[in-house]
């Protein structure tokens, strides 16, 4: 005689009424099918088997012909039954006016419970949307972010449809037809970074410079290693520490020409490095204006044919392998000064460095709404200002001071955004016109 197992339903379907409420409790048997348990749901709370989804362990249960054994059902064991609505079908034969492709509304529940049981998929939404991610115990309030983010992405999609049709009114008007082909690069340009952090995230992550532990003179100092740089350079504070600035000819000093200018103080022919358990002769070119002590360039390395392992993650010098340095080692001087470098909006309310493509999560102060508890990209859709049509007069408000060139702010402006908007943009961008276009775009 088989043993029964009590098993409790949690129903996540308000307008389904049990026994107990959106709780129901069943009695079913080891070699019980889930079709029969379909069944026997049907039997007790009127649930349409076609539209019951039971989840066991946040795993959506599919194959109808496994029993309650072969997946694991035990006694006392909680599942969930979340019951979709069937959607009325079109009757063949019955056809209606053509209607507008539009994005699908997915059933918000079915989504939580399929996040809740994929560990990847709760990861990337933690990373996106943290604070999505943090509602996934909470199904109501689930339920009330992500309506809000689709509604503000339909309502972003039509803004954007509206516009080009306004554009579109008149075909020969060349300014409009720019401002046309402008936004749909721009949809191109959002589309390719959305699908490149979605299937490449790792091209966004940041990438650290290769330092090593090196000594000069008995000092003790972490050097880059820069295959891209001419010259191995040395500041000016560190050869005063490692006591060569005696011995600097002066009659090499000059400007360096680059990104920027900086000056050289002269050069240091010959001083002793040690690196690894190696002692090599090297020449430096003491120059301000690096945030280095010690750079060792492509003189140093092609003259002792010197290999970057990537693979090993080591300097191999004569058969000698230094190891470079971690990520906790390395000098915060340089890594610092990336924190500082013009940020651009990305999706869901993330950042991306405009020099490096790092990607930051929302900042607390970007993310918190007026509550100071709901990010901006979930909170109530707002109406969004719409782009001017070409024919809309100026308003007759007096212009707000940039420290941004005039071109740069009529370009944006040109797209539909006010002035305050597009020094705003600038602001935002460090005075990067395309990026300023792109976070233009976004708000459409």
């Amino acid at each position: 005689m088989q043993c029964r197992r009590r098993i409790t339903l949690s129903i996540s379907n308000p307008r389904v009424e049990a026994d107990e409420g959106d709780l129901l409790s069943l009695d079913v048997f080891p070699d019980m099918t889930l079709e029969a348990l379909q069944n026997l749901i049907q039997a007790e709370a009127h649930i349409d088997p076609q539209a019951q989804h039971i989840y066991h362990n946040g795993q959506l249960i599919t194959d109808k012909n496994k029993t309650m054994s072969d997946l694991g059902i035990a006694d006392h064991d909680m599942l969930a039954l979340h019951v979709r609505d069937r959607h009325p079908q079109i009757e063949p034969g019955i056809r209606g006016p053509p209607q507008p492709a539009r994005p699908i509304q997915q059933d918000p529940e079915l989504i939580r419970l399929q996040i809740l049981g994929n560990a990847q998929l709760r990861a990337e939404l933690q990373r996106q949307q943290p604070e999505m991610a943090n509602a996934l115990e909470d199904p109501q309030r689930f339920a009330e972010l992500f309506n809000a983010s689709f509604d503000r992405d339909r309502r972003e999609r039509l803004e954007r449809q509206q516009a080009i049709e306004r554009l579109n009114e008149d075909p020969f008007d060349v300014e409009a037809q720019a401002r046309i082909e402008e936004m749909i690069r721009q949809e191109r340009v959002m589309e390719n970074l959305q699908n490149a952090m979605e299937h490449n995230p790792e091209v966004f992550g940041r990438v650290h410079l290769l330092y090593a532990d090196v000594e000069v003179n008995g000092y003790k100092m972490k050097a880059l290693v820069d295959s891209g740089a001419q010259a191995t350079i040395m500041s000016p504070q560190c050869a005063e520490a490692c006591g060569i600035m005696r011995l600097v000819d002066k009659r090499f000093a000059g400007i360096a020409r680059g990104v920027g200018t900086a000056n050289i103080l002269g050069r240091v022919h010959a001083a002793q490095i040690k690196i690894g358990n190696l002692f090599l002769p090297c020449s430096f070119t003491v120059m301000e204006g690096k945030n280095v002590e010690l750079l060792l360039g492509l003189d140093m390395l092609k003259r002792y044919q010197a290999t970057i392992d990537l693979v090993k993650d080591k300097l191999i010098i004569q058969g000698e392998e230094i190891p470079f340095l971690g990520e906790a080692d390395i000098p915060k001087g340089v890594e610092e000064a990336l924190e500082e470098e013009p940020k651009v909006p990305g999706p869901a309310g993330t950042t991306i460095g405009g020099r490096s493509g790092v990607v930051s999560p929302p900042s607390q102060s970007a993310a918190a709404g007026p509550s100071g508890s709901r990010p901006a990209a979930a909170a109530t859709p707002q109406p969004a200002p719409r782009p001017a049509a070409p024919q809309a007069a100026p308003r007759p408000a007096a212009p707000a001071q940039s420290p941004f060139p005039e071109e740069a702010v009529q370009q944006l402006m040109a797209l539909g955004a006010t002035r305050e908007r597009a020094i705003r943009a600038l602001h935002q961008t460090g005075g990067n016109v395309e990026y300023a276009a792109a976070a233009i775009f976004e708000d459409f």
